[in-house]
């Protein structure tokens, strides 16, 4: 049978949905690639869950169905996020294709990166702009929805971890174990979290016999569990972790504690060289802050983290596809130069 979405596959171990009530871009059953260069460079089996082929081209998508399907069935006819851009293009999305549910989406103005807010604006969103950051956004959307008929669908609707968490389950089910670490990006730090539930559940139902340490990163200018405290103006390239007061800060912790890892930080020139060295090596384009967790493996391979672990297996989540946010790659880039066109100046130009 075809896939036909995460709720489907996983549902024995998902909250209860009423196939009537479920709302799905068949998102899920992303490629897990194996990368030859990071590898090499690292000296341990490396893998990439490329999150960036989910329907609206970020690991949101699964959390939002689950979330999405949970309101249809409660009779919700208007959700509501906090976004720095994925988060409202999912909800976008998953509102219109419910056919019922109108989405109002908050956004740090200036903050967003144009191909996100493109997705969220032509699926018909409510995109509301304010002075302030995404923890101030956050804040308007949490009083709001504790207030008045109106189903908020960030990371703290516990049925968004629920839905995320199966992507841990992919990863078991390809490898046929658990992996012997994790890298993850961490902004609202609710993916580490569900990644973190979904591996401890499977291993629970004796599927896997071993947990990976999770190992998360944030950008420097928005480090607040590194510095253990909030960050009042994060500021990093990588909008979609730029967060300075994390919703699931605590489950983060617990995720690293119980799971033997660590929660660091990467600059956002090491972002930006880790995002090039993936697009030209590997052949997988990702957006700024899906490379943080190429440029913690990197990190952490340079400091000797690994060393007596060569050959272990260690999946990198990349969390949001490279056209979400292209500015960035077109600054990242040399502009191609023109040249004569006839084919004696090609070959010149090609070395042949």
């Amino acid at each position: 049978m075809s896939w036909r979405g995460l709720i489907h596959e996983y549902r024995d171990l998902l909250p209860a949905v009423k196939d009537e009530n479920i709302v799905t871009l068949h998102e899920g059953n992303t490629p897990l690639i194996y990368s030859d260069d990071l590898s090499k460079r690292t000296g341990l089996k490396v893998y990439a869950k490329y999150e960036g082929l989910n329907p609206t081209g970020s690991f949101k998508d699964r959390g939002m169905t689950m979330a999405m399907s949970k309101a249809r069935e409660d009779g919700a006819k208007i959700v509501m996020c906090a976004s720095t851009g994925n988060t409202s293009a999912s909800a976008a999305a998953y509102a219109a294709r419910s056919g019922t549910i109108d989405c109002v989406v908050i956004i740090p103005e200036g903050k967003i990166a144009l191909g996100k807010l493109a997705q969220a604006m032509i699926h018909k969103a409510k995109v509301l702009p304010i002075a302030g950051n995404f923890d101030d956004a956050l804040n308007i959307v949490k009083e709001i929805t504790d207030n008045y008929p109106v189903e908020l669908v960030n990371s703290i609707n516990p049925f968004r971890i629920e839905g995320q968490k199966t992507a841990s389950f992919e990863i078991c089910d390809a490898l046929e174990d658990a992996p012997e670490f994790h890298a993850i990006p961490v902004g609202n730090a609710g993916n580490i979290t569900a990644y973190w539930k979904g591996y401890k559940e499977y291993k629970e139902h004796g599927k896997t016999t071993q947990l990976p340490k999770m190992l998360g990163f944030q950008a420097a200018g928005a480090a607040p569990i590194v510095h253990g405290h909030p960050i009042d103006k994060p500021e990093t390239i990588a909008t979609a972790i730029r967060i300075g007061n994390p919703a699931s800060w605590k489950p983060a912790e617990a995720a690293r504690d119980e799971s033997g890892g660590l929660i660091d930080m990467v600059t956002d020139d090491e972002i930006l060289e880790a995002y090039k060295i993936l697009a030209a090596n590997t052949g997988i384009f990702v957006e700024p802050a899906s490379a943080a967790s190429i440029a913690g493996l990197l990190k952490l391979s340079e400091q000797g983290y690994f060393d007596e672990h060569k050959g272990a297996r260690i999946v990198c989540t990349v969390t949001g596809h490279g056209l979400k946010d292209p500015n960035t790659a077109i600054s990242a880039i040399e502009e191609p130069k023109q040249i004569p066109g006839d084919i004696n100046a090609i070959l010149k130009e090609i070395g042949l």
